[in-house]
């Protein structure tokens, strides 16, 4: 009787503790979830920058590349940050990192209590690919912390010379 009962409380503790872990996970995850939309809107973002490039006719279609293609986007991880004064995310010009804000005390986005939460931890890389002379393809990636590690968001697309 004495061997069933430490049998059964040694079997109830393991359930306990897998329990607690899968809670724990759950958390952290449900912590990080809000960056997932976060990250899918900066690549749309980014996207729509790129084409924002070519439609309007700020910069040649010999120059939508990347730097090391002889273009005007940045290589490599940068940090989210709001354009400069040429409207175009990831390229020489850009400011500060950019900030999210979230409704202060009064519930409400776009008053003076709103929390600003800037994006640091939070990474854009912009790939622009030569398929043909007159057809690219965008890839753009989003870094973004979740739980002790990162996760990436990548959204690819292509564009032509016309617009």
């Amino acid at each position: 009787m004495l061997m069933e009962t430490i049998f059964s409380l040694g079997l109830l503790s393991v359930g306990l503790l897998a329990i607690a872990a899968v809670f724990s996970q759950g958390l952290l995850n449900l912590q990080a979830s809000s960056n997932i939309p976060l990250a899918k809107q900066k690549a749309v973002e980014t996207i729509e920058s790129v084409f924002t490039s070519r439609d309007t006719r700020i910069v040649s279609w010999a120059q939508v590349r990347n730097q090391s293609d002889g273009g005007i986007f940045l290589d490599g991880d940068q940090a989210i940050r709001v354009p400069g004064p040429d409207g175009l995310v990831n390229t020489n010009d850009d400011g500060a990192v950019e900030q999210m804000s979230l409704p202060g005390a009064d519930n409400l986005v776009g008053t003076g209590d709103d929390r600003q939460i800037p994006l640091t931890g939070f990474t854009r890389r912009v790939e622009i690919l030569a398929i043909t002379p007159n057809l690219r393809e965008v890839r753009v990636t989003i870094t973004y912390p979740q739980g002790d590690g990162a996760r990436t968001y990548t959204l690819s697309t292509y564009m032509s010379s016309f617009a």
